[in-house]
Order: structure tokens, then sequence, then C-alpha cells
């Protein structure tokens, strides 16, 4: 089932870096913004990350959890966690099935030449479970957490 705008987002359940499950059904009631990216500590998804924990405070005064999904293991997304001070949930998915069902893996283009591998994408989940944004493909890392919350802050007021 691919993701659709309107529609309940795919269910997942990943571990955390404590080995923690976290199921996507615990997070209703808030807003959830699940961003894919690559792999921890390389330079885009750095920028991303410390996008959203720059407007992390932001993110929660409008009741949105954030939370970043890569096919790193637990003891890499600790290890980036510490390093850049990230307050959010990062979740593992050494397989890419979530990521697979969220269109976030699969084909791509990289420095001109089609490959296979996570594509930084965005979805954001509405209280109900169903999405109301999706970002297919992220071009500017850096940039994408503050117009994310844009958007959320738009459509709260």
């Amino acid at each position: 089932m691919p993701v659709e705008e309107g529609k309940a987002a795919p269910a997942f359940t990943l571990k955390d870096t404590d080995g923690k499950k976290v199921a996507l059904k615990d997070l209703r009631g808030k807003h959830v913004i699940v961003y894919f990216y690559p792999k921890d500590d390389t330079p885009g998804c750095t920028k991303e990350a410390e996008g959203f924990r720059d407007l992390f405070t932001d993110f929660e005064s409008e009741n949105v959890v954030v939370v970043g999904i890569s096919p790193d293991d637990a003891e890499s997304h600790d290890k980036f966690r510490c390093k850049f001070d990230l307050p959010f949930t990062l979740l593992c998915d050494p397989d890419k099935s979530v990521m697979t069902k969220y269109g976030a893996y699969g084909e791509k283009m990289m420095y001109g030449k089609k490959t296979i591998g996570v594509i930084r994408s965005t979805v954001w989940v509405g209280p109900d479970g169903k999405v109301i944004k999706h970002w297919r493909r992220v071009p500017k890392a850096a940039d994408h957490p503050a117009k994310i919350l844009e958007l959320v802050q738009a459509a709260s007021s």
C-alpha cells in the first residue's frame, strides 16, 4: 500500500536506540513527523537532524513528535544522537521494510546514476493516524525541517 495523503499511514513498529519498541499507533493523538534518512553522521543527514534539533521546542509546542528512521543500528543511532545532542527518537530499520512501505527505499538518482538506496523523504501523520503530507523526495535536507514547521504552524492557526 503506497503512502497517500488523506489515507491511513502504514503501521510500523521499530526499535529505538535503547532497544525499546516504538509503534506508530502508540503516537496517536499527536502530529508525527516521520523522516527517513540514509545514514547517521553524514553531511546531509546531519544537517537535517540538526534542523529538527534546533526547532525541536517549536515542534513540541505544536504537539508534534519527530521520529527519524534509517537502516543504521542502535549503536550508530546512539552515537549520532549523543554527538549532535538530538532530542528526538531515532528508529532502526535494518531490513528497510518500513522504508519500503513508505516509498523511502528504492530507485533513485545519485551523482547522475540510477541506484537503489534510501530516499530522503518525510511523512506528516495527523493525530488520527492519517497522512497529512508526504514529501516523496527532500531536495534540501538543511532547509526541510523549517519548511515542515511553517506548514504545521500554518495548519494550527
